[in-house]
C-alpha cells in the first residue's frame, strides 16, 4: 500500500521531473530534482543493478530522507523509477535513513533501512531514536512490515547506542543473511556491529567487526564489508576525523580497512588502513558484486562540509560518482571507472612525446565531457622537473588544476576558480607513489565533475565543479622539461 506521503513524493516527481532534464549530468546519477546524498540498497536483483539513495525531492537542502531510486544493466544508461519509500511510520517519522537490499529466496526484494524518530525531551533537548526497519517489494513499490523495527535497541550490546545506530548493509552468503551496522560505543566512538539471521526478519547480534577507539574519526557511518582479492575489506566513512599526514583530512572522511577475517572471533585483523578517495567530494560509498564476478563501488560524489554551496539557479542537488571497478593489491585499494564506460567514447586524439616546458595547449584536447590519460615523465636525465600542472574546465576567468611536484611526491586538486558562489574547502592535496618523475593520470569529466585517477587507479580524487559549460580547456605547463603523453576521448552520451 503506497501512503500519502509517498504518493505525494512520487506525483512531486512526476510533475517536475521534466524541467530539470537539461541540467543535469550526462553519466553521473543524481535525484533529477531536489537533494540527494547516501547511495542506498545498491545491489543485483532480477538481472539487473538497483540504486536507491537519500532523497528529499522538495528542495535542494537536505530535509526529511525519503528513498529515491534508479536502475541500470550496464552502469551507464539508467532509468529512474517512482520514490520507494517516504518518512511514514511512528518509527522513520523523521526520515528512512541510509541502507541496504539484498534479494530474498522467493524473488522478493527487501529494502533494509534505518527508521530514525525524534524525541524532545523536558529540557529541551531532542534526542533520535535509531532503529533497523525493513520493506519487502517488486523492484518498483515497497510495503513495510508490521515487525518493524526488526533491529532494535533490545540486540544492541552492552554500551551500545540506540542514538547512533544506523546504515546497514545486508547480503546473503551460505543460507544466511548478514548485516553490518554502524553504531556508537562506551567511549564515544565508532565501531561495526555484525548481525545474522536465517530469514532476514529476526536477528542476532554477532560481534563488532571492527572499533574506531578514537582513532579515526568518531561515529563511523555507512559500512560496506567484502571479501576481495584474497582479503576482507571494511569500508566506512567516520564522522569529526582529525586530520593524519595527507592520508585523512579534518572533516567526515571515508576510511578502507584491508586485512582478515578471524572466523573465531568475528572480527577484521587490521593490515592496512587508507582513505578510500583523496578528493574533495566522496562520502558513503556503497558496493556490489556484479554477474560476473566484478566489486563495484559507488559514492556520494559530495561532502557535508561543501553541501552548503551551489549555483542558485539548479533544481537538484547531488550526485553520485561514477560507479567503479575495484581490487587490492599489494595490499591497498585500486579503483577505475566500470569499463562500460569505454562504450561511449568517441573519437580518440593522441599524442606521444610532447616537450612542455611551460605552458601549451595541445590541437584537438579539450571539452567538458571525456575521459583522457595523461603520462608525465621527466625530459632532462639530469634535470628533474620542478613541477607539472594539468589545467582543465578552462576560460579567461575559471580553471581547475591538477599539480604534482616529483620532489614530495604530491598531488593537489585546486578548484578555487571552478564557479561556487561561496568560499569552501577548494584545495586538498594528498601523497603519491611515483618514483622517478613518472606519473599517469586519467581524467574523467562530466558536466559538474572531475574524477581523477592516479597511476591505475591506485588512489582517486573526486570534485564537483559548477564553472560554466563553455569553459573547456585544456592546458599543460611545467617548472622544468616533461615529457607528456596524452590520450583523449570524448564521451558520447546515446
Amino acid at each position: 500500500m503506497i501512503s500519502k506521503k509517498l504518493q505525494r513524493a512520487r506525483d512531486f516527481e512526476k510533475k517536475y521531473l521534466p524541467y530539470t532534464k537539461d541540467e543535469l549530468p550526462k553519466f553521473h546519477v543524481t535525484g533529477g530534482i531536489g537533494w540527494i546524498n547516501d547511495p542506498n540498497g545498491f545491489a543485483p536483483y532480477k538481472g539487473e543493478y538497483h540504486l536507491f539513495f537519500q532523497y528529499y525531492p522538495y528542495d535542494t537542502r537536505w530535509g526529511p530522507m525519503h528513498w529515491g531510486h534508479v536502475k541500470t544493466k550496464d552502469f551507464i544508461h539508467w532509468e529512474r523509477l517512482p520514490a520507494a519509500l517516504a518518512p511514514d511510520s511512528d518509527y522513520d517519522k523523521d526520515g528512512c535513513f541510509s541502507g541496504g537490499a539484498v534479494e530474498l529466496p522467493d524473488g522478493r526484494h527487501m529494502l533494509l533501512y534505518t527508521g530514525v524518530r525524534n524525541v524532545r525531551r523536558r529540557n529541551g533537548k531532542m534526542e533520535s531514536f535509531q532503529t533497523q526497519c525493513a520493506a519487502i517489494g517488486d523492484g518498483v513499490d515497497y510495503e513495510k512490515l508490521s515487525l518493524n523495527p526488526i533491529i532494535d535497541a533490545s540486540l544492541l550490546p552492552e554500551g551500545g547506542s540506540v542514538h547512533d545506530f544506523r546504515d546497514p548493509k545486508i547480503w546473503r552468503e551460505n543460507d544466511k543473511f548478514y548485516t553490518v551496522i554502524g553504531n556508537r560505543c562506551a567511549d564515544g566512538s565508532g565501531t561495526i556491529l555484525l548481525f545474522e539471521s536465517e530469514d532476514a526478519l529476526h536477528w542476532r547480534y554477532v560481534s563488532v567487526v571492527a572499533a574506531c577507539h578514537n582513532q579515526f574519526g568518531r561515529m563511523w557511518e555507512c559500512p560496506d564489508f567484502f571479501r576481495l582479492d584474497g582479503k576482507t575489506v571494511l569500508l566506512t566513512s567516520p564522522q569529526e576525523m582529525a586530520a593524519i599526514g595527507l592520508e585523512f583530512h579534518p572533516g567526515n572522511g571515508t576510511v578502507c580497512l584491508i586485512g582478515s577475517f578471524d572466523q573465531s572471533t568475528h572480527h577484521l585483523m587490521r593490515e592496512n588502513v587508507q582513505a578510500i578517495d583523496y578528493g574533495l567530494d566522496f562520502y558513503a560509498p556503497q558496493t556490489l558484486e556484479t554477474s560476473d564476478g566484478r566489486r563495484v563501488m559507488i559514492g556520494w560524489m559530495q561532502n557535508w562540509e561543501t553541501s552548503g554551496s551551489l549555483p542558485q539557479e539548479l533544481r537538484f542537488f547531488g550526485q553520485m560518482t561514477l560507479p567503479r571497478e575495484l581490487h587490492v593489491k599489494n595490499g591497498r585499494l585500486y579503483q577505475l571507472p566500470v569499463r562500460e564506460l569505454e562504450a561511449c567514447r568517441g573519437v580518440r586524439i593522441d599524442y606521444r612525446n610532447v616537450m612542455v616546458n611551460g605552458e601549451t595547449t595541445l590541437r584537438g584536447i579539450g571539452g567538458r565531457y571525456l575521459d583522457m590519460r595523461v603520462t608525465v615523465r621527466p625530459g632532462n636525465e639530469n634535470n628533474m622537473y620542478k613541477w607539472f600542472r594539468l589545467y582543465v574546465a578552462k576560460d579567461g576567468e575559471n580553471y581547475t588544476y591538477i599539480r604534482y611536484k616529483p620532489e614530495t611526491g604530491t598531488i593537489k586538486v585546486d578548484r578555487t576558480h571552478s564557479g561556487f558562489p561561496h568560499d569552501i574547502v577548494n584545495v586538498r592535496e594528498f601523497q603519491v607513489n611515483t618514483p622517478n618523475g613518472e606519473l599517469e593520470l586519467r581524467i574523467v569529466m562530466d558536466r559538474y565533475s572531475l574524477e581523477l585517477f592516479v597511476n591505475g587507479g591506485e588512489q582517486a580524487a573526486s570534485c564537483t565543479l559548477y564553472t560554466p559549460e563553455s569553459a573547456d580547456a585544456i592546458s599543460f605547463a611545467s617548472d622544468g622539461m616533461v615529457l607528456l603523453d596524452v590520450e583523449k576521448y570524448d564521451l558520447v552520451w546515446e
